[in-house]
């Protein structure tokens, strides 16, 4: 069929299934959850087989290293895949939680209860975990969801959709719940998002090309998921360690994802302590550093940083870094440069970190850690369905409350308004 018909059907199914899932009883959507995790580890060897193609074929077309660690998928992380599922199998519950009631002086009693968002359709990338994340979540959260993974992932993403789909069927789920749209043709992405009346949002995951493009020509409605141009400052104050710690990690431990580090800021006042140690770590590290003409003055090798350097998100081992005069200094850079992302402050002081928590605004803000932690796992969500950078509707890791809205329901006794 044709990527219009294949979108079409799909979304129509999903939409039929969203409206039993929206009453689905919790222990069902519980237990296909975890009928889901075990499914996965049960056939991992097909998926690892399917993925192992998608790698191949990804190293033919030239993609970076860091995308290809997005692609991987091993024993590992399909465990971990499947752990994520079996922790959001046992968080609450956000559908039917009433937030608030109370009663009006005519008596009626009015409460605002939580439910799903509806149909949900999901854009991304060369990232095959994304398909059990955002089909777990959703599916807790009551909603349907129709997948379209990248290209480049094709084979991971058709074996896993068929594996969670069939366990999630055999446990109760409506059939159709979750789609996964085969037609690699990228005008099957233009369909999704002119499919006003089947989908009620859409989300993007991926770099600023695909967000761009799914803002700018989407009718459906859009939680815009953003680029990480995350920054470390690292203040006068800082214990050394602790500051050589969190840059190396947060630049090397997976440099092709959004949460880490793309610029340091380091204090003039500490660089002649941290420099030695910390650039010739990072260089140890594979790490290409692009420094200020004062960051070349400790040293030479370092390459000359461009205007462009500040304001670019590498996903890759690379890091522009900038000595700067003060504070105030760092949180103006990170406002003119930052993707109110992820932002952090390395130091022992404690009306600093304070300054810089309530004038950076960003959608994570850490004091004494890295910035790799704004992840919907590591914040206790189970997963995340993507780290929105806006502030209409959800900010920051979305989990199960973010893939909800509400309604208000109102009890009378036969009131009628004067």
């Amino acid at each position: 069929m044709s990527y219009e018909q294949e979108v079409k059907e799909k979304a129509i199914r999903a939409r039929e299934a969203a409206r039993r899932l929206a009453y689905l009883s919790t222990e069902i959507k519980d237990r296909a959850l975890l009928q889901m995790a075990e499914s996965l580890i049960k056939n991992q060897q097909a998926i690892l087989e399917a993925n192992e193609k998608d790698v191949r074929s990804g190293k033919e077309m030239g993609l970076s290293k860091a995308l290809l660690d997005r692609l991987l998928l091993t024993p590992q992380r399909i465990e971990d895949m499947a752990e994520g599922l079996r922790v959001v199998a046992a968080l609450p519950d956000p559908v039917g939680e009433v937030e608030s009631m109370w009663t009006r002086p005519n008596g009626l009693q009015i409460g605002r209860v939580r439910v799903p968002l509806g149909v949900i359709g999901i854009i991304y990338e060369a990232r095959p975990n994304v398909t059990v994340d955002a089909a777990g979540l959703c599916l807790k959260a009551g909603n349907a969801v129709v997948l379209r993974g990248g290209s480049e992932a094709i084979n991971s993403n058709k074996a896993i959709a068929s594996v969670i789909s069939a366990a999630a069927a055999e446990a109760g789920v409506p059939a159709g719940a979750i789609q996964l749209i085969e037609n690699t043709d990228r005008a099957a992405v233009g369909a999704l998002l002119k499919a006003s009346g089947l989908l009620d949002v859409l989300i993007p995951r991926g770099g600023a090309g695909l967000i761009q493009r799914v803002v700018q020509e989407a009718t459906v409605p859009v939680i815009e998921t953003g680029v990480g141009n995350c920054h470390v400052y690292v203040d006068e104050d800082a214990d050394p360690e602790m500051a050589v710690a969190i840059v190396i990690n947060a630049k090397c431990q997976r440099p092709g994802v959004c949460n880490a580090v793309e610029t340091l800021l380091v204090h003039q006042n500490v660089a002649g302590r941290l420099f030695p140690g910390l650039l010739e770590k990072l260089k140890e590290a594979g790490v290409q550093i692009r420094g200020c003409a004062k960051t070349r003055a400790y040293a030479p090798w370092v390459v000359p940083a461009t205007e462009e350097d500040w304001a670019t998100e590498y996903l890759d081992l690379i890091l522009a870094v900038k000595v700067v005069e003060n504070l105030e200094e760092a949180i103006e850079h990170i406002y003119r440069y930052g993707t109110k992302h992820s932002e952090a402050i390395v130091t022992q002081n404690y009306s600093r970190a304070r300054q810089f928590l309530q004038q950076v605004d960003a959608a994570a803000v850490y004091v004494n850690a890295s910035t790799r932690f704004t992840d919907g796992y590591q914040y206790g969500f189970g997963a995340e369905i993507g780290i929105s950078t806006q502030k209409l509707h959800a900010r920051g890791p979305m989990g199960l409350k973010e893939l909800t809205t509400y309604k208000y329901i109102v009890f009378g006794d036969g009131q009628i308004r004067q």
